[in-house]
C-alpha cells in the first residue's frame, strides 16, 4: 500500500489526525506527509487542515477492502478469490481488465474495482466523472462462444442487474434509462459501458464497466454536464462501498450465467416494468440526427421501439430525453 493509501487510511474515519502522528505511524517526516495530504486533495478530496489540530476528511469514507468484499459474498466469494483485482489507482477498469486477460482466454467473472480513475469513459465518448475513494468504479469481464451478434440485449440485462443490487443495498424508487442508465428522481445514479470484442462466428468477449455514485465532491459536480445523485444524497450517509461492490458482483456474474444460457428473453419484462420513459413522449438522439415519437417498449433483442410519424421504428443506438414541451 503507497504512502499515500496509508494516510488515507488512517483519516477516513472522519476524526482530525495531527501531522506529527500521521508522521510518526508511518516513518516519515511531516513535510513528507503534507506532501502526501496535498496529493490527496489534487485527487479530489476534502481535506481540511485546522491549526493544533491536524488533518480532517470532510465526511468519513470507506475504503475498499479486498476482504471485506469477499466477506460480504458469502457462498458466492469462492468464485471470486482468484479473479477480483482492487486498486488504489488506475486509467480504466476495462482497459486494466483488457491488458490482464489478453494473453489468454477470459476467465469468466473476473473482476477489476479501483479507488481512483484517470480514464473512465461513459457512453457517446463522454468521461466518467468520479470523486476518488468514494464511488464504485468496477468492471467485469465475460466470454461468449458465439459472436456478438448473441449479445445484443446484454447492456440492458446489466443495468437491471446493476439497479437490483441497489434495490438490494436499499435504494427505494430507481428505474432504468434506455439502454443502461440507472436513474433516481430523474438524475443518474450509475451507468454501464460494455466493450464487446470478438469475430463474427465467435468467441465474443465482453468487458462491462459500471459506475455508481457514491458521492460526487463539489469540483467534480461542476464538470458532470446531466442531472446526477449519489447515494449519500439519497441514502443520508456514507456508503459502505465493500458491501455495495459484493451486490453488484454478485447479480453482474448471475446475469452473465442467465444470459449466457438463455440470451435476453428472461430479462425482458423486468427491464420493461422498471423503464422510466415507457409511454412517454421522447426525443431520440442518434448523432446528428433526431426522432421524436412515443416509446412503445423494447423488442426481443434490446432495440427501443419508437412510434413517430412515419410508423414504428426500432433504434439500437442513441440516446434519449424527454421531449422538451410545445
Amino acid at each position: 500500500m503507497s504512502t499515500r493509501a496509508e494516510i488515507l487510511r488512517m483519516l477516513s474515519d472522519g476524526a482530525f489526525h495531527s501531522g506529527t502522528d500521521l508522521g510518526k505511524k508511518l516513518g516519515i517526516t511531516r513535510a513528507a506527509v503534507c506532501k502526501n495530504i496535498r496529493r490527496l486533495t489534487q485527487s479530489g478530496l476534502d481535506v481540511h487542515r485546522v491549526t493544533g489540530r491536524g488533518y480532517k476528511l470532510d465526511a468519513p469514507l470507506t475504503l475498499l477492502n479486498r476482504t471485506r468484499i469477499l466477506k460480504h459474498l458469502g457462498a458466492a466469494a469462492a468464485d471470486f478469490r482468484d479473479r477480483l483485482h482492487v486498486l488504489d489507482e488506475t486509467d480504466s477498469t476495462n482497459r486494466h481488465l483488457a491488458e490482464l486477460i489478453a494473453p489468454a482466454k477470459t476467465l469468466n467473472g473476473i473482476t477489476c474495482l479501483t479507488e481512483a480513475q484517470s480514464g473512465g469513459r461513459g457512453r457517446r465518448g463522454r468521461a466518467w466523472v468520479a470523486t476518488p475513494y468514494h464511488n464504485l468504479m468496477c468492471s467485469m469481464a465475460w466470454q461468449f462462444p458465439g459472436g456478438p451478434g448473441l449479445v445484443s440485449g446484454l447492456s440492458l440485462a446489466a443495468g437491471l442487474a446493476v439497479l437490483q443490487a441497489l434495490e438490494e443495498y436499499g435504494v427505494d424508487d430507481a428505474g432504468l434509462k434506455w439502454p443502461n442508465d440507472v436513474l433516481w428522481d430523474g438524475r443518474k445514479l450509475a451507468g454501464l459501458l460494455a466493450d464487446v470484442q470478438g469475430e463474427s462466428a465467435g468467441p465474443t468477449q465482453v468487458i462491462l464497466g459500471v459506475g455508481v455514485n457514491g458521492y460526487i465532491g463539489r469540483e467534480d459536480a461542476e464538470r458532470i454536464d446531466q442531472p446526477w445523485v449519489d447515494l449519500r444524497n439519497i441514502l443520508g450517509k456514507t456508503a459502505d462501498r465493500n458491501r455495495l461492490a459484493a451486490l453488484v458482483m454478485r447479480h453482474l456474474r448471475s446475469m452473465f450465467q442467465e444470459f449466457a444460457a438463455k440470451g435476453f428473453a428472461p430479462f425482458r419484462e423486468a427491464w420493461s416494468s422498471r423503464h422510466l420513459y415507457h409511454g412517454r413522449r421522447v426525443r431520440l438522439i442518434q448523432g446528428d440526427r433526431e426522432f421524436l415519437g412515443t416509446v412503445e417498449g423494447i423488442d426481443e433483442n434490446g432495440g427501443l421501439i419508437v412510434r413517430h410519424a412515419n410508423g414504428k421504428q426500432v433504434f439500437h443506438s442513441g440516446e434519449i430525453s424527454v421531449r422538451a414541451a410545445g
